[in-house]
């Protein structure tokens, strides 16, 4: 599968930002590393939605490809990789800030989980600043 950033054809920001991170996996991984600190292929896979391994590769690829992740060698282990948010990809926290919120707001799921929701509602700006310093 084609991982080379998308030629977009839309000059539309909202399609491109749906180009760049829009679908559920891309941001399940961006999630991970944001609010869970996860920063390993394995981690990714451990997640609890469950994501299938090809799809899990292609979105690393592609996430990397867009600038959003790095990859690096893993110095506690050289024949694996670790993956971290870019600047470009720390700056998608705003974004994830604003779907907790909205799902904190629609979501009412007897499994929703809410500390998220309430951390942001309590402190939005030291959410942010705890989001992006989780990537680093």
């Amino acid at each position: 599968m084609d991982t080379e950033p998308k030629k977009r054809v839309s000059g539309c920001p909202v399609a491109y930002g749906l180009d760049s991170f829009g679908d559920r996996w891309s941001l399940l991984i961006i999630r991970d590393l944001m609010v869970h600190g996860k920063k390993t292929y394995s981690e990714f896979l451990g997640s609890d939605e469950g994501i299938a391994t090809n799809i899990l590769i292609n979105r690393l690829k592609t996430l990397e490809a867009d600038g959003i992740l790095s990859k690096s060698r893993d110095p506690d282990n050289r024949r694996s990789f670790t993956y971290a948010l870019t600047p470009k990809g720390k700056d998608l926290a705003p974004i994830v800030i604003e779907i907790i919120r909205w799902s904190g707001k629609h979501d009412d799921r007897p499994s929703a989980l809410k500390p998220a929701v309430r951390a942001v509602e309590e402190d939005p700006d030291g959410f942010e600043k705890r989001l992006r310093g989780a990537c680093d």
